[in-house]
Order: C-alpha cells, then structure tokens, then sequence
C-alpha cells in the first residue's frame, strides 16, 4: 500500500509531467509572436537576417570548391569568421568593423613578422635568447595598443581594430617560433580575412542598405516632434480647459524616448562617419552637429518631464490662481510646440528653418507678459503654498522657449553647414498637412517622419 503523503507527491509531480507540453506550447507561442512583433516594428531586420546568411553562403565556397580550398586550406575558415563578426546592422558600422579588422590584420601580420625576422637576426639561432627577445617585444606591444585603447577618439572609432591588431600580433609573433613557414600562414589568414570583410561590405551596399546617416537623421527629426506634441497638448492639460478624451495622452508621452537617445545617437554618429556619401549626405556631411542638436533636445525634454510631473501631482492647485497666468501659459506652450514641429519638418525635409522663427517670436512675447505677471502684486491675498506649483510650472516653460530658440539655432547652424535649400514654401504648405495626422489617432503615436 503506497501511503496517502507518497500518492499526493505523485500525483502532483504526474500533473506537473503531463502540464509540461503546455507549457512548453505557450513559450513557443510567445517566442513567435516576439519575432513576428520585431519584423513588423522594422522589417529591415528581416532583410539584415537574410544578407548576413547569404554573405555567410557566398563565402563559405571556399571550403566547397577544390580549387579554393586547395589554395587556403583550413585559413578559409578566417572568412567565414569574418563575416560572422563583421555583419552589422547598418553600412556605417559594417564598414567600420570592416576596416578595423581588415587594417588590423595586416599591420599586425606585417609587424608580427617583422618582429620575427628582427629577433632571429639578433639571436642567431640562439634558442635562448630569442623566447627572452619575443617575449619583450610581445609584451610592449601590448601593452602600448592597450593603453591606447584609454583614448576616447581611438575607444569610440578603432577600438575593435585595436582589440583585433593585439591578437592577430600576439599569434603571429607567438606561432613564428614553432612554426618556421609563418609566411605562408600569414599570408593564406591575411588574405581570407580582407575576402571575408570585402564581401560582407559589397552585400550590405548593394543588398537593400541601412544608412547609420539617414537613421540618424530621422531620429533627430522624430525626437524634436515628440517634444512638440507635449507641448501642444499641455496647457490645455494642465488647466483643464478640455473635456475628457480630447488629448491623445499615449502621444504626450512620446518625450520620455528622447531621455535615453544619447548612447543610440552616439554610435549612429559614429557609424555615420564610416558612410560614403549617399543620397541626400554629401561627402564629409556634418554628423557631429546631430550631437549637438541631440543633446539640446535632451535638455528641453529634462524640463519637460519636470512639466509632466505637475501633470500627475494629487496636490491640485486651485483653479481661480491657476487661471491668472493661464492664457500666457498656454499661448507659449502651444506656440513653442508648433515652432518644434516647423523645426523637425525642417530637419526632416533639409530645409533652412525659417518657418519656425514665427512660432518662437510669438512664444517669447508671451514669456515677456508672463514674466512681467509674475513680477507684479497679482499673488497677494493667497497662500504661499498653493503659488509655489504655479510659478514653478510657468518657470519651466520659460526655461523651455530658451531651450527651443538655441536648438533652432543649432539646425540652423547645420542647414549652414549641410547646406540645405530654401524649401520653406513647401514645408509651410505640408506642414498643414502632416501635423494633424500626428494628433488625431487615438491609437497612438503615428508619425509622419518615415525612417527610408
């Protein structure tokens, strides 16, 4: 007789048997529909999946055909290796990658020798002094790329080449001593490695390209637009001067991306820099001016947020002392919003940006009225404690029109620098087109901008 606390273990642990086909039935599901998401969110990664197996089949030809195969024998394997590592998602960084690895190699392979042939001339032959001579020479040059990598110019662009030039000299320099046909070697790895790195760039060129510039630029383009859209709908949030339903709120908070852009906008500027030119980024096209333009656009949705926490205070403000400095506030909040707006059409259609000096001109006269409100006896007679939030909020819009007149004035200092024409006639007529098909689905943020 099996006794009644053994039969409950057994019963459990056979139900928990037979649920594991569920279970494991509901992971793939989920799994499935992840990758579905991810191929409709960008279906460029489909495409990027494809190019780096076919790169990954063009190259492996050389284990399958004879004639390859008997001139590299195992070296070919270096190629596939390469385009394994070298695959990015975009032209700028594969590129990058490419001709770290593929510089790399070759001053390493050309010093590695170098070194080899230098001590065996030194030593004659002597098995003793040459390990000692080696070594040396391995551990300076090490520790010499080592340190270099410290830099932030070499960290940020050839770091991976200096990672690459380390090994590939440590295994020259290293395998020389035993191997005494280290040319060959060097030779057959060397040049495996430049067909691997060569093909993986020509198929991420010319097989439907990722341009890190034009990703780049639309994200500083769709970044300024989600700071417009707040502030367009924040003064009528905030005082309440709209019914229930009216704001698309999902679309409000479409700022708190722009927060954490640095680190995708620094690696897009540096994998711009890798780019040829191409369409409409001539060569030696000002990215680092996308920095500045990222970090002031940071700085507005900083003061944003602090906006959006008065949006969500329990502690609500009266409204007969809301309503005092309520239709300056709201003037210069939507006026900057719109001239936010002229200012990532502009960026987006490489037009000077004009049309938005209205807009700010407009917001900055009624930050004077509103400075000149706060100066005056208008909160006498009123508690202290239920002001304070108030003049807060006016105090952070203020700081916002300052931030928008220097971020204009940046893109205009990159339509100078890039050169862009005078288009504004257009961006002013498709401006009352597009806009509102930013605000009125209540499904959620649907931008007019479209990464090409």
């Amino acid at each position: 007789m099996v006794s009644e606390p053994n039969s409950s273990v057994i019963t459990k642990f056979w139900q928990c048997l037979m649920n594991l086909p569920n279970e494991f039935t509901i992971k793939v599901v989920n799994v499935m529909l992840q990758l579905k998401e991810l191929g409709k969110e960008d279906p460029r990664r489909v495409i990027h999946s494809l190019k780096v197996a076919f790169a990954i089949t063009l190259v492996s030809t050389f284990y399958y055909l004879k004639p390859l195969y008997d001139s590299f024998g195992s070296s070919a394997m270096w190629a596939v290796m390469t385009v394994v590592v070298v695959s990015e998602f975009s032209v700028g960084a594969t590129l990058g990658k490419g001709l770290n690895r593929g510089l790399a190699t070759f001053l390493a392979g050309v010093l590695g020798l170098g070194s080899y042939y230098m001590v065996h001339s030194i030593s004659r032959g002597n098995t003793t002094i040459e390990p000692i001579l080696l070594g040396i020479i391995i551990f300076l040059a090490t520790a010499g790329a080592t340190y270099i990598r410290f830099i932030p110019l070499m960290k940020a662009r050839y770091d991976y080449g200096l990672l690459v030039f380390i090994l590939t000299f440590c295994l020259v320099s290293v395998s020389s001593y035993r191997d005494h046909e280290i040319i060959d070697t060097a030779q057959d790895r060397v040049t495996t490695i430049l067909v691997g790195g060569l093909i993986s760039v020509l198929v991420n060129i010319f097989l439907c390209p990722v341009w890190a510039g034009g990703d780049l630029h639309n994200l500083a383009s769709k970044n300024i637009e989600k700071l417009g859209n707040f502030l367009e709908g924040f003064g009528d949030e905030y005082f309440g001067t709209l019914e229930a339903g009216e704001l698309n709120k999902s679309l409000m908070q479409g700022y708190k991306s722009v927060l954490n852009a640095k680190q995708v906008e620094d690696n897009l500027v540096n994998f711009a820099r890798w780019e040829p030119c191409h369409g409409r980024f001539r060569f030696q096209y000002p990215w680092q001016q996308y920095q500045k333009i990222g970090n002031l656009s940071r700085q507005c949705a900083y003061r944003i947020d602090a906006l959006n926490g008065f949006l969500n205070n329990f502690t609500k403000t009266p409204k007969e002392i809301k309503s005092k400095i309520q239709e300056p506030c709201i003037k210069m909040s939507m006026e900057t919003g719109k001239a936010l707006k002229q200012l990532s059409i502009s960026i987006h259609k490489m037009a000077p940006p004009t049309s938005a000096e209205t807009h700010i001109a407009t917001s900055k006269i009624y930050a004077t009225n509103l400075r000149s409100m706060i100066k005056t006896k208008l909160w006498e007679d009123t508690n202290l404690f239920e002001v304070v939030p108030v003049v807060t909020v006016a105090s952070l819009l203020l700081d916002v029109v300052s931030s928008t007149e220097k971020l204009a004035e940046s893109i205009q200092e990159l339509s100078t620098l890039a050169k862009f024409k005078n288009k504004e006639s257009k961006v002013a007529a498709d401006d009352e087109k597009e806009i509102p098909q930013t605000c009125s689905d209540s499904r959620g943020p649907q931008h007019v901008i479209i990464i090409n």
